[in-house]
């Protein structure tokens, strides 16, 4: 395979990773990444939140949580070896009332089974000796829990593949993919195109879209959700030290607001988790009929509403209103209200949703002969990108009999 160009669609943390992920294993081959954008990580790993992940939630033995685990491995090591910032600040998980501390007590038993490190279950009291503004009944702290800059590692990870002969070309966005006489494919971007021998798609929002141009099945169509942050005004930001989260609600992949430390010292409030208008909806006036048409033709949208409805409305409330979005956060940090905050940025989240409305929770990856779909990789994936690189790569050469 020495001899072959292998194409990538989307330079996010995920692409760029498996593109150095192939640099590394099939010496000679020509690597070359396809994005739409004029830079790199401009969509979700340059809107998130910097958490690199321990593997506290996800179901044991599923790719979530055995990626996640590994992930975090490569990345801390990857880091320190380029020099890039990883600080492991530490995560609270908060239990504020008796069903979270239930919640949170079936939390603990999975993370025991995800092998995470380090991880204690604590009282109030400790509660308050590592984050002292913080409240609660009972706790999970994970002390391995980090912060990076995603976006500094990807523009690394890019530097690593035009190094090793390979090229990241940007503003191409591929409107067509065919097979040609021979087996190779051909990528378009409106008159132009280039050919390539095989095909791992990595386009995060537009994944969906993107694997239909290879023959790919509608299922699972990307639904896009706005999170929005908050920033904690500087003379309140030494209040909190590190992370804390509120105990998830396991009927949905999001993780509630809580508060994020940044590598620059920042403190954010968020996010939330709105039905975004478009794709790229990162603001409430940001709409895309075409994108629209997606979601409403969709008929898992329409069953997802339907059980969900409740929380939507109470979602877009707290969007339109600091107040409401600061209620929830000052049950864990009391001391930090809707006067202390002030509206940041937003990252849209690509949620893969069945037909039948079930929201996918791990990552899925589609086959297609020469073309491979990461058709969803939701949050740990920036955490688990080195991961992930590894096990597409692995299936793809055990396929081939590599």
């Amino acid at each position: 395979m020495a001899d072959q160009t292998v194409g990538i669609i989307g330079a996010g943390i995920v692409g760029l990773a498996i593109g150095r992920e192939l640099t590394r294993r099939r010496p000679g081959t020509r690597v070359l990444v396809l994005e739409k954008e004029e830079r790199v990580a401009a969509h979700q790993t340059g809107h998130n939140s910097g958490v690199v992940h321990a593997g506290i939630y996800y179901t044991p033995g599923s790719l979530k949580a055995r990626l996640c685990t590994r992930g975090a491995a490569l990345l801390r090591e990857y880091c320190a070896d380029r020099g890039l910032p990883y600080d492991e600040c530490g995560k609270l998980v908060v239990a504020v009332t008796g069903e979270d501390v239930a919640r949170m007590d079936a939390l603990y038993a999975r993370a025991g089974a995800n092998a995470v490190p380090g991880l204690r279950r604590i009282g109030a009291a400790e509660i308050r000796e590592i984050e002292p503004h913080a409240t609660g009944l009972a706790a999970l702290h994970s002390p391995r829990t980090a912060i990076t800059d995603y976006t500094r590692i990807a523009q690394s990870f890019a530097d690593d593949i035009a190094a090793a002969g390979g090229e990241v070309r940007l503003g191409f966005p591929v409107t067509g993919i065919t097979t040609e006489t021979g087996g190779a494919l051909r990528v378009a971007s409106g008159e132009a195109s280039v050919t390539v021998d095989q095909l791992i798609v990595c386009a995060g929002l537009h994944s969906d879209a993107v694997a239909g141009l290879a023959g790919d099945a509608a299922a699972p169509r990307i639904i896009p959700f706005r999170g929005e942050y908050m920033h904690i005004r500087p003379e309140k930001a030494p209040m909190v030290r590190g992370l804390i989260y509120p105990v998830p609600d396991p009927r949905y992949p999001f993780l509630g607001v809580h508060f994020t430390r940044r590598v620059s010292g920042a403190v954010e409030v968020g996010p939330n988790a709105v039905l975004a208008f478009a794709r790229e909806g990162y603001r409430l006036t940001d709409v895309c009929l075409a994108d629209l048409r997606g979601i409403a033709s969709w008929p898992g949208m329409w069953r997802m509403a339907a059980q969900h409805w409740r929380t939507g409305v109470k979602e877009m409330y707290g969007s339109l209103s600091k107040r409401a979005y600061m209620k929830a956060a000052r049950r864990y940090v009391p001391e930090i209200g809707a006067k202390d905050v002030v509206r940041a940025g937003a990252g849209v989240r690509a949620q893969a949703l069945d037909r039948d409305g079930s929201l996918v929770d791990d990552f899925r990856i589609h086959r297609l002969g020469p073309v491979t779909a990461v058709r969803n990789a939701p949050s740990p994936a920036a955490t688990s990108c080195m991961a992930i690189a590894e096990h597409v790569l692995d299936a793809i050469d055990g396929e081939n009999g590599s």
